[in-house]
């Protein structure tokens, strides 16, 4: 993909959440906020953000409870790492399943912008074995992606905190902002 295509994807699925937000009565916002809502808060595209890798599966899958927002328990499998590079930075960050069966890697994280600049709780990313791997079984692990959970919107929603493992010591300025 180009990286003029790339841009334009990013832009469309943007604004395709917006449009949810905005009219969907499945949004996480009240009906009046979406009154005024012009849109979510985004970092520029930027393909510094964005890195295939190749995810280390974990030989056993441990299951990893994770407490959400409300108090709650919830069960993961501790499936694969990822490892990357940010500037010079080694980074690594854990991918969930929430079934063996799942194609989609769930990757909560906290960087160096949460609470400052994103949302303080963390972001999360969802990645798709369909849209993100690579022919050469590579995954695209794309922060301009990382997203804000619907807790940040609602008190109505309850959202699973991020592990430790997954707090990042650098800024990753890329995804949805506060």
């Amino acid at each position: 993909m180009e990286i003029s295509e790339w841009k334009d994807h990013v832009k469309t699925e943007r604004e395709q959440k917006d449009g949810f937000f905005k009219m969907h009565p499945q949004s996480p916002l009240s009906f009046d906020k979406r009154q005024n809502f012009k849109g979510l808060n985004y970092y520029p595209p930027d393909l510094d953000y964005r890195f295939e890798c190749e995810l280390s599966e974990h030989e056993k899958k441990e299951i990893l409870k994770i407490e959400d927002t409300k108090g709650n328990e919830r069960e993961f499998l501790l499936w694969g790492e990822f490892k990357f590079k940010i500037g010079d930075q080694e980074c690594a960050v854990q991918a969930y399943k929430s079934s063996p069966e799942e194609d989609r890697l769930f990757i909560p994280f906290r960087d160096g912008t949460s609470g400052k600049e994103t949302y303080g709780a963390g972001r999360y990313l969802d990645i798709e074995k369909e849209k993100h791997q690579t022919s050469e079984e590579k995954w695209i692990l794309d922060f301009n992606e990382a997203y804000n959970p619907w807790c940040a919107y609602s008190s109505d929603y309850a959202c699973p905190f991020v592990p430790p493992e997954n707090w990042l010591n650098v800024e990753i300025r890329a995804g949805e902002k506060a």
